[in-house]
């Protein structure tokens, strides 16, 4: 019995960097992505994002990889959420509930694997991250249907927008859900095997659930800005009135004197 292993250490790997200082044998680059040959029937995924994932790498060699990516990682996270998928080789390729089988240690499959347990556990950390924004956003709808107004300052609502369409710009640019390795088209067995993998995380609707998250708290920042802007634009209102009847009452006290 084999393992993967996936987890994130960081917001973002600088694979650029890793590529022309890491030593093992590299088997799969593009500009998001690094698979390495670690050793013989043992493989090494790191991706920009800042997850990283192994195949039948010791606790040892492990803790010595992550050693080395560590000098191209930027912000590394002190809580790691990991994946753990089980690998056995037997006669036919399928995947099933406690396990992935495989016919052989091929690295394309292995790959494969890798690819969506890391995915699997970025939609973890994502979905964590979206449900924290929209408690969040919960409370200040809750304040508004009580009182009336708003309990956050618009300085503050600016942060949180821009927290917001980070959070919804970074699950675009490193979840690539429902793309699939160029591979998988050339090859009917790899193809099978990514989609049943696909289906077995849930990858699809855990997806569409934090997308739908983040459209749910934009859709409340916006009706906050709405608010902020109206209450803006009705203290204007107010001053530009104050200010007439200023002139009017000055005009009224020049012409009696």
């Amino acid at each position: 019995m084999y393992k993967v292993l996936a987890y994130q250490v960081a917001n973002a790997i600088q694979v650029n960097e890793a590529r022309q200082e890491l030593n093992w044998s590299l088997l799969f680059q593009d500009s998001d992505e690094l698979f390495y040959e670690y050793s013989s029937h043992k493989y090494i995924y790191i991706f920009q994002y800042g997850m990283i994932s192994f195949f039948n790498l010791s606790a040892e060699e492990i803790e010595s990889a992550v050693t080395e990516i560590y000098k191209f990682s930027k912000q590394n996270l002190t809580e790691k959420i990991s994946e753990v998928v089980d690998i056995s080789i037997e006669k036919d390729a399928k995947v099933e509930f406690d396990k992935v089988v495989l016919p052989e240690i091929n690295a394309e499959m292995i790959r494969l694997v890798m690819l969506n347990a890391s995915q699997s556990v970025a939609l973890t950390r994502y979905s964590e991250i979206t449900e924290a924004l929209l408690i969040e956003t919960n409370e200040h709808t809750k304040y508004l249907e009580n009182k009336g107004r708003l309990d956050i300052s618009g300085q503050k609502l600016k942060r949180f927008i821009g927290k917001t369409l980070n959070i919804k710009n970074k699950i675009s640019e490193n979840l690539y859900i429902f793309d699939s390795p160029d591979i998988v088209w050339e090859d009917e067995t790899l193809n099978k095997l990514n989609s049943e993998l696909k289906q077995t995380f849930d990858l699809k609707d855990r997806y569409r659930l934090i997308h739908d998250r983040v459209d749910i708290i934009k859709e409340n920042l916006e009706l906050f800005k709405d608010i902020m802007d109206h209450k803006e634009s009705s203290k204007l209102e107010w001053i530009i009135i104050i200010l007439i009847l200023v002139e009017v009452v000055d005009m009224f006290i020049l012409k009696l004197l």
